[in-house]
């Protein structure tokens, strides 16, 4: 009986996470789905490419704008904006007569992203019973990823197994949206001194000085790791439509899911290996992960696509998990949600620099080596990440 109460109390932890799933599921639902727009509207590969980033871009700007928004005005209130940009996200993918329609939706979706990650983490963080669980920051890194793999799945399985391939995801998600808006106002605010939201100014990046010698490697290893799944996401789609002749939506999205939910079993083996020892780690899975997915691209084979979502993905939680971890525990209650939206900021420039790199380069030299190319790039990175983590144990505490 000693288990039933601890249950009850981690209930509303897991039900926001839930909701955060949510929302993350609908900003990957149209990533198997382009190539059908393509077909529609008659557009180009840097077209696809531009689109995708556009989401990164609201995400950015909404982080700068009122990344710290929810710390003033509340957690529920500004989640609850989320979801109605989320909803207005899937209402102009339904709409999508043309190519200004999937701009829209690709923005809208960033905003709500936007507005979810910083407040949406901290709002799980805070509803976990105890303060700083490694538990609670897996259920809102796990949410996170989770819910980015569930929108290629779904998409990708509806839109080669039901009707209505274009349509039949954004309306499943137009109801899993309401329904999370109903579940959201029935859980309990977590900012006790509320204020209005005209205090709201936007924030610089910046950080309290305590943070700052855990941010630093914390947001080098996230950098990294976002530009993979960037790369792996804009790439694999049309690489396996072009290269490999997979034209089944449904193992498109299964792969690019398989990257996220591979992210999920990294971020669950930070508890046993450390947050200290999953960066570096975690830096080693992601080159293992950009060295099989320019295999890939090189030999044309799709098993080492698999192996590369399943590596580079277990790599990337390893960072991501250790390093929201390390952030949220080292900031000030008060400062939580902006010095997480600032994270994601350097997170999210991660995922759209590569996707605009590999959309413009495809136009010189082609889609496949525009991919070795940025590849290249961001294993550079990676080592210099890695090499960094090795030699500056001091600046990444452990667990």
């Amino acid at each position: 009986m000693d288990g039933v109460p601890e249950r009850r109390g981690w209930l509303p932890c897991y039900t926001a996470g839930a909701v955060f799933a949510v929302c993350m599921a609908g900003t990957t639902l149209p990533t198997p789905l382009y190539s059908l727009y393509q077909e529609k509207l008659g557009f180009s590969e840097l077209t696809v490419t531009v689109v995708y980033a556009v989401y990164a871009f609201g995400v950015i700007g909404v982080l700068l704008l009122a990344g710290n928004a929810s710390d003033a005005v509340g957690r529920r209130p500004v989640l609850l904006s989320g979801l109605g940009f989320a909803a207005a996200s899937a209402v102009c993918f339904l709409c999508a007569s043309a190519l200004g329609w999937l701009f829209a939706g690709r923005l809208l979706s960033g905003l709500s992203a936007g507005l979810f990650t910083g407040a949406a983490t901290a709002y799980v963080m805070e509803l976990a019973p105890g303060k700083g669980s490694p538990r609670a920051s897996l259920v809102a890194t796990a949410a996170n990823m989770g819910g980015l793999g569930c929108g290629p799945l779904l998409a990708g399985i509806l839109a080669q197994f039901a009707p209505w391939p274009l349509y039949l995801a954004f309306i499943v998600h137009l109801v899993l949206v309401a329904v999370s808006a109903a579940v959201l106002l029935r859980l309990r605010e977590t900012v006790r001194q509320r204020r209005p939201l005209g205090t709201v100014r936007p924030q610089r990046p910046g950080l309290p000085p305590e943070v700052r010698e855990v941010f630093r490697p914390a947001a080098l290893a996230s950098f990294t790791g976002f530009a993979l799944f960037g790369v792996f996401t804009a790439v694999s789609p049309a690489f396996l439509a072009q290269y490999l002749d997979v034209e089944n939506h449904a193992v498109s999205g299964v792969i690019v899911a398989l990257a996220f939910f591979s992210s999920i079993a990294g971020q669950t083996a930070v508890g046993r290996i450390g947050e200290a020892r999953s960066l570096p780690l975690g830096c080693a899975g992601l080159l293992a992960g950009l060295a099989l997915l320019a295999g890939a691209l090189w030999w044309h084979l799709l098993p080492l696509v698999v192996l590369s979502a399943v590596l580079g993905g277990g790599g990337q939680g390893l960072t991501f998990r250790a390093a929201l971890a390390q952030v949220a525990n080292a900031s000030p209650p008060d400062h939580r949600a902006a010095v997480v939206s600032t994270l994601f900021v350097v997170a999210y420039t991660g995922i759209s620099l590569p996707v605009i790199g590999v959309g413009v380069l495809s136009v010189h030299v082609g889609l496949q080596d525009a991919g070795l190319v940025f590849i290249a790039c961001m294993a550079a990175l990676v080592v210099a990440a890695g090499v960094y983590l090795v030699r500056r144990p001091s600046a990444v505490p452990g667990s």
